[in-house]
């Protein structure tokens, strides 16, 4: 591939930008002066980076890798929040990739340098980088262990986020099976670094990952609109004993939700129980997978449910609470008649079942209400055990 693109293959990219690739790479025989087939993997490439990076999707001077390495990049927003935790002289990112943290780690600390054993990817990146107009980082195309053991460099900050794909492309998270296994790389890191920041998983448990680690001093889960994307963790030569968690989740609005606990307040948390009230509460999954199971309520002055329903009520709105909140319309029995009276001809509402028997699909099967609509309804149990439903309106 040529750096740039010749000025007829940017053209075909720009004229097929929005099209379908495979239908592209039956018509190469049109185009016999162009490669064709590299041609399609760029336009492939950047139609997975558009959620992603939409900037850099659209930017006709970017060069594109193989689109699995788009895949496993951070998306812009949660890239701009993990350089929003670092500072300082000099950091490093080991698992560089396709550059998006790289190119906002660069707005925040005066020297980076950019680690990548893929020689091909890293000449990719430096490439795009520099037509971006980034000229603070640093290019090592070598394994990220090879680095650290040959680099006189100390650096403020070290990031890595760990391959989670095995040989056979199948996705892992447990620490011991990531590449560069940064349990057995621990002791090298702080030794390089003052403070390191992982990326992990969010299949990965917490509590196991503390346990693991050893060193962490505090933790983020990060979300982009109520998907969990990533858990952070900050390692240093001074753990917590009781690590704090930050909850994140990043709006399609451009405004955050947070929310922070540990172990010791969520234990000391006593949650108090009522009925449905005026407002539903759900948090959002950030503060879930946290462990934000009791703490939440009590900060927030609501109620719950069920102990294990993990959704809570009031009389008073509480708008800043981070999850969504709803209007609860009426309460009844797990009755498609008596659902649907709620619902318009179309009988479509938006489900969700917490501390239920029946899953979603289940739900749809029995009562019949399709999905769609302006009312949320949520299956769920009340304080006696018995099956109930909310009909709720999204509060505004």
């Amino acid at each position: 591939m040529e750096f740039p693109l010749p000025a007829a293959s940017r053209q075909y990219v720009s004229d097929h930008l929005h099209d379908d690739p495979a239908q592209l790479a039956l018509q190469a025989r049109r185009y016999p002066g162009l490669p064709v087939p590299e041609l399609v993997r760029q336009i492939q490439a950047r139609q997975k980076a558009r959620p992603k990076v939409p900037a850099w999707a659209d930017n006709p001077d970017l060069i594109f890798p193989p689109a699995l390495s788009v895949e496993q990049a951070s998306s812009a927003r949660t890239a701009a929040f993990k350089a929003s935790l670092v500072s300082g002289q000099r950091l490093v990112d080991l698992t560089g990739g396709f550059g998006v943290d790289v190119s906002c780690f660069a707005e925040q600390v005066a020297e980076v340098h950019y680690v990548e054993r893929n020689a091909a990817l890293a000449d990719v990146v430096r490439f795009n980088l520099t037509q971006l107009g980034i000229g603070n980082v640093q290019y090592h195309a070598m394994d990220a262990v090879n680095f650290l053991r040959n680099t006189p460099d100390t650096f403020d900050w070290i990031y890595l986020d760990p391959a989670r794909r095995d040989t056979a492309s199948r996705k892992i998270f447990r620490l011991q099976d990531c590449e560069p296994d940064v349990l057995r790389l621990l002791p090298l890191l702080l030794h390089k670094g003052r403070r390191v920041l992982l990326k992990t998983s969010p299949m990965l448990d917490i509590e196991q990952a503390i346990l693991e680690l050893r060193q962490v001093r505090r933790l983020w889960v990060v979300a982009v609109d109520n998907e969990c994307k990533e858990v952070l963790y900050e390692l240093g030569p001074e753990p917590a004993i009781d690590p704090e968690r930050h909850t994140v989740n990043l709006r399609r609005d451009g405004t955050q939700q947070e929310f922070r606990l540990n172990r010791a307040r969520e234990a000391r948390a006593i949650p108090r129980y009522a009925e449905p009230q005026q407002y539903l509460y759900e948090p959002n999954v950030a503060v879930l997978k946290a462990g934000g199971f009791r703490s939440i309520g009590t900060a927030f002055e609501l109620l719950k449910l069920h102990q294990h329903s993990h959704l809570y009520t009031s009389d008073v709105l509480r708008a800043d609470f981070p999850g969504r909140i709803f209007r609860i319309r009426a309460v009844e029995k797990y009755d498609g008649a008596a659902l649907k009276a709620h619902l318009g001809p179309d009988a479509r509402a938006h489900v969700t079942t917490r501390n239920f028997p029946d899953t979603v699909a289940d739900f749809r099967q029995r009562t019949g209400i399709r999905e769609g609509g302006e009312i949320y309804l949520f299956a769920t149990t009340n304080l006696e055990g018995k099956l109930m439903v909310l009909v709720c309106e999204k509060n505004t």
